[in-house]
């Protein structure tokens, strides 16, 4: 496939987004630069509105801007189920969880599992968390980066360089509160971008809308009775709809990104907005993403063919290079560069909270000032680490690659939400039975995985595996069972503190 010239008037408006990202995290440098609270929490001073458009843009990456219109350009809208169970577990969140964490009063969600089941567990927590989004900040370069330089004649380290690397120093400088605000901008950015294109896509096509929405229906792009088939060619609308749950409940209760969130805003109250917020987000994405890859597919029945062999990873940006005019396609690589660079800063500033105050401040001690300047040498690491893994996959030329995306959360965070749920809500669950469930786990997921059934059963799988399997357990070990800090005994007069003196990791009910 011949390569296309990305343009003079595309790198100036290319470029003028990326300087302007990196003024931001200029702007915020002498705020974060006070202590790690204001370097990982913002000193809990975000508005509703901007942490719940930071959630948004955190949980929507490349992937979700790539992935979701391939996914209904090769298929059809079934996989927007998942999109729609962030209203099923938002009540969860805010009857539960978010009071509970709120009251925590933790840097890290993993210090939690400390309390509940021993340093061990917060060890592997925190551990995995950080290998998961090293791993999550390669395919969300990657994806871009592949799909970019497949169509254009862009040099492939130009753009790791230019989404990787100008992150890196941004959320170097500004860190959570630089974060936060640089995803407001984006998600803007990026959802702006989307609606342009689905706009600009239906003008391009003879009979615009009416065109769209027929060839949809003739080739079932929407969704028919085959998708709540169990067994089926297409994905059943029940299982996406359950793999969903635990994938969000991973995100949302188990996965430090989106939980440190919850200590950016001034209150219990203002977080819970900050959820609908995302919600309502969420909610819209689904016609406007799915939307775009439907339009794409009756632009290329109608319009033009693709290229022979044509990599569908590469579908959004090839689409705007090849079909849009210059400036406007410069623009609209900048959407699907904001959506890569809120979901790495957001990965980058997180693990290296995890880092800093789950492995150097646990077990050597906190010193603020240098704290915050190990906090960023690890985002530096990690980004970079990220980078050169994201070059490393472009050899592999993968497509699909949000079904590899959901493999892994599925193998290596879901499980992590089930051992958190096990902890705040039994009284049973103590350190050897989790671990010892966590392992059986891992190696049921795995097999499940290996069958042919979809990412979203293995997500099920690894839930309830973990869950059931760590409570199980726990019976061989009732001696273990001593800290005891979860719903089961949580009352509405009840806050926790970390206890000044010998052991100031310690964390402690108090009336």
């Amino acid at each position: 496939m011949e390569k296309i010239s990305f343009g003079t008037a595309n790198w100036m408006v290319l470029i003028l987004y990326l300087l302007a990202m990196l003024a931001v995290g200029v702007y915020f440098t002498k705020k974060s630069s006070k202590n790690t609270d204001a370097f990982f929490t913002a000193g809990g001073k975000i508005p509703a509105w901007a942490a719940g458009f930071s959630i948004y843009a955190t949980t929507l990456s490349a992937i979700t801007y790539m992935s979701t219109p391939e996914q209904a350009f090769l298929s059809d809208w079934s996989y927007s189920a998942g999109n729609l169970t962030i209203f099923a577990i938002i009540p969860i969140l805010i009857y539960f969880y978010v009071p509970f964490f709120r009251k925590l009063n933790v840097t890290t969600a993993y210090e939690y599992l400390e309390e509940r089941f021993g340093v061990s567990m917060r060890f592997i927590g925190s551990l995995l968390f950080t290998l998961f989004h090293i791993g999550r900040v390669a395919i969300v370069i990657y994806l871009p980066t592949l799909a970019i330089t497949l169509v254009s004649d862009i040099n492939p380290i130009i753009i790791a360089t230019a989404v990787g690397g100008l992150c890196i120093i941004y959320t170097f400088l500004g860190g959570m509160e630089g974060v936060i605000w640089s995803d407001v901008i984006q998600g803007i950015i990026l959802l702006g971008g989307a609606i342009l294109l689905v706009v600009l896509g239906i003008n391009a096509i003879d009979g615009g809308f009416t065109t769209v929405i027929q060839n949809a229906m003739d080739n079932d792009k929407f969704l028919s009775a085959k998708n709540f088939q169990f067994g089926g060619v297409a994905a059943a609308i029940p299982i996406i709809f359950l793999g969903s749950i635990f994938n969000n409940l991973h995100q949302y209760t188990a996965s430090q990104d989106v939980v440190q969130r919850y200590q950016t805003t001034s209150s219990i109250k203002e977080t819970n907005k900050s959820l609908w917020t995302n919600g309502i987000l969420a909610l819209i994405t689904i016609p406007v993403f799915f939307g775009l890859g439907t339009v794409l597919f009756s632009y290329y029945t109608n319009v033009e063919a693709l290229p022979e062999g044509f990599n569908t990873s590469a579908l959004v940006p090839y689409f705007i290079v090849s079909s849009l005019p210059a400036g406007v396609a410069g623009l609209l690589i900048a959407a699907i560069f904001a959506a890569c660079q809120s979901t790495i800063s957001s990965s980058l500033n997180s693990i290296s909270a995890c880092v800093t105050v789950d492995f150097k401040q646990r077990f050597f001690g906190k010193d603020d000032k240098k704290d915050v300047w190990l906090a960023r040498i690890i985002v530096i690491v990690a980004g970079i680490l990220g980078m050169a893994a994201a070059l490393y996959l472009i050899s592999t030329n993968r497509a699909e690659t949000w079904n590899l995306f959901l493999s892994i959360t599925g193998l290596f965070g879901v499980p992590i939400a089930g051992i958190f749920a096990l902890g705040i809500f039994t009284k049973r669950g103590n350190a050897p039975g989790v671990l010892i469930g966590l392992f059986l786990s891992a190696l049921t997921s795995y097999f499940v995985q290996k069958t042919n059934l979809t990412p979203f059963t293995v997500s099920i799988v690894s839930f309830f595996s973990s869950f059931i399997l760590g409570y199980i357990v726990s019976f061989l070990f009732p001696k273990y069972n001593k800290n005891i800090i979860g719903l089961t005994i949580y009352t509405k007069n009840e806050s926790y503190t970390k206890t000044k003196g010998s052991d100031p990791h310690r964390i402690t009910a108090v009336k």
